[in-house]
């Protein structure tokens, strides 16, 4: 029981600071996570916190000053990240999808440890953008989503969430295997044995055009089919990342 309270509370304790903000054995944390560690947490001056860093670095700190938007750090050691990264390096491209969906993915598809998770532009996908600014405040979102979700999640690495880019962008990958999921014409997953890097894309709740399978078939991607059922996209979208998380990653 003590074990387990001593994880919740480190757990807890972890914040995020960006690579530039770090200089020698200090580190400011600044705006919602200083005013986390302030109000919410009610931590004190001397007190010891984890932050990372987003790359994969993680340190011990002590806090050494706060004020309202800002919180200083210092003696800064770095340790071993709270949780371990996964050996496969997985892109994940889902098609934009309406509402929480495309939220919910970015969530989940965090803890469970995806790389990178890209929008694509789709013939038929549920949304489509009206300008760069609403790109733009959909990306800011995706990204706080994600940042949370390693924190919470034990990981030192934030995926990289893109801006929104088309399907022929996407499907010029140049990872080790690059799997396309639909659910028509295409074959099982198989074992994949040995691959340390994949590019996932998951369709739209419209599902894939022909051109777009056929497109992505002559640039080498393996169509692949999720089973008998029919999937909702967010629900494929977390399926594919355990399934692959299993098959070459670190979920047993």
């Amino acid at each position: 029981m003590g074990l387990l309270r001593g994880v919740i509370l480190m757990s807890r304790r972890r914040f995020f600071a960006p690579p530039g903000a770090f200089n020698n054995d200090k580190v400011m944390l600044q705006g919602d996570e200083a005013r986390h560690l302030r109000e919410v947490l009610r931590l004190r001056v001397g007190d010891e916190v984890n932050v990372f860093d987003g790359t994969g670095k993680e340190f011990r700190c002590t806090i050494a000053g706060m004020k309202r938007d800002e919180t200083s750090l210092e003696n800064c050691v770095e340790v071993a990240a709270f949780k371990p990264e996964s050996p496969l390096s997985l892109t994940l491209g889902v098609a934009l999808l309406k509402g929480e969906k495309f939220d919910l993915v970015v969530q989940k598809a965090t803890e469970l440890g995806a790389t990178a998770i890209t929008p694509v532009t789709t013939r038929h996908a549920d949304i489509h953008l009206r300008d760069a600014s609403d790109a733009a405040k959909r990306v800011t979102r995706w990204r706080r989503i994600a940042l949370e979700a390693a924190k919470q999640s034990g990981r030192a690495v934030v995926p990289e969430i893109e801006m929104p880019v088309t399907f022929e962008s996407f499907i010029k990958s140049d990872s080790e295997l690059c799997l396309m999921f639909s659910e028509r014409g295409g074959t099982d997953l198989g074992t994949n044995v040995g691959f340390k890097s994949v590019c996932a894309l998951v369709g739209s709740e419209g599902g894939w055009s022909d051109g777009e399978i056929e497109s992505a078939r002559n640039a080498d991607w393996k169509i692949v089919t999720l089973g008998g059922r029919i999937m909702r996209a967010e629900t494929a979208a977390i399926a594919v990342c355990v399934l692959l998380q299993n098959a070459l990653g670190d979920i047993r």
